[in-house]
């Protein structure tokens, strides 16, 4: 196996345990089970650790989810229509929970806002850029900045709560519901 796919296993097991137990209730020895790598693998990749670790399945999560939103956003006429298809590709994926990559980066930010200073910022700066990308793309749709850039923030927040809500009824209805009613909005 290769060092990138070593590393590769290793933030996969990683990301699906912290999706279902969370960051705390993670430790190393249930990561290094789960990727089926050698303790020293974990240490070579990530000498700083669990933290380390977490870090870089924000970064991963953050890019995923903008290389997905970028994609389905850049295809719509208008607003309802970008959104609605970016909506409704998330809400597929939800319909696949067994094929679920990643984790939810409003439970991560939750659970570390008080305890972990390093991830809650890393959240954070994950949830501006996604916000960033739904400014932008109402801009160029016609939207005035400031206007956008409050509507980007109602937009995230939908979404980080329908997926919420789709993790636990386990498909992707919740977010469907949302961007129907987010559509609304956009009249």
């Amino acid at each position: 196996m290769s060092k990138t796919n070593t590393k590769e296993q290793i933030l996969s097991a990683a990301s699906r345990l912290f999706q279902r137990q969370g960051y705390h209730g993670t430790g190393i020895s249930q990561i290094i089970e789960e990727s089926q790598t050698p303790k020293g693998s974990i240490y070579y990749h990530f000498p700083n650790g669990k933290e380390q670790i977490a870090l870089e399945s924000i970064h991963r999560m953050k890019e995923m989810v903008l290389q997905h939103a970028k994609e389905m956003l850049g295809t719509g006429n208008t607003a309802d229509e970008a959104f609605t298809r970016y909506f409704q590709s998330v809400a597929d994926y939800f319909d696949h929970t067994e094929e679920l990559e990643g984790f939810n980066m409003g439970l991560l930010a939750s659970e570390t806002s008080s305890s972990n200073e390093t991830l809650c910022t890393a959240c954070l700066q994950t949830f501006q850029e996604w916000q960033l990308l739904f400014t932008e793309t109402l801009v160029k749709l016609g939207y005035e900045d400031t206007e956008a850039k409050e509507f980007s923030v109602s937009i995230n927040a939908l979404m980080e709560g329908a997926c919420m809500l789709a993790i636990t009824q386990k498909d992707g209805t919740p977010i469907r519901t949302v961007s129907k009613h987010l559509s609304l909005l956009f009249k």
